[in-house]
């Protein structure tokens, strides 16, 4: 048995390198395509999170205006706007599991498995 082993490695020598070679092309191939998508991934977040923040800090500086103008007083204004936004970073804080981390694990998941059905 072990003599009928050798001898098919030895007159497919050929065939399993050529095997092997394709295989090792395909998973880089496979890799490179995860790799692009994740990255595109993370660059598209990072584009909309600095958008965010600047919708945030603008829409801020416009309600601290227009609360300082019905309050008449620009600390109060600004106050109350950053009392706002404390309060919208501790609602965001508590439930940032269901806002951010659960969604961003079901986007990578999809992700990685439509790349297993193409």
């Amino acid at each position: 048995m072990e003599q009928d082993l050798f001898e098919f490695l030895s007159e497919n020598k050929k065939l399993l390198q050529e095997y092997v070679e394709i295989r090792i092309n395909v998973f880089k191939l496979e890799l490179i395509r995860t790799t692009s998508r994740i990255s595109g991934l993370i660059i598209w977040l990072i584009i909309s999170i600095f958008l965010l923040f600047l919708i945030f800090i603008f829409g801020g500086i416009t309600i601290g205006f227009w609360l300082s103008e019905l309050m008449h007083s620009n600390v109060a204004g600004f106050g109350t706007t950053t009392g706002i936004i404390i309060l919208m970073v501790l609602i965001l804080t508590a439930f940032r599991k269901q806002l951010f981390i659960n969604p961003i694990i079901r986007i990578l998941v999809k992700q990685y498995s439509h790349e297993d059905e193409d």
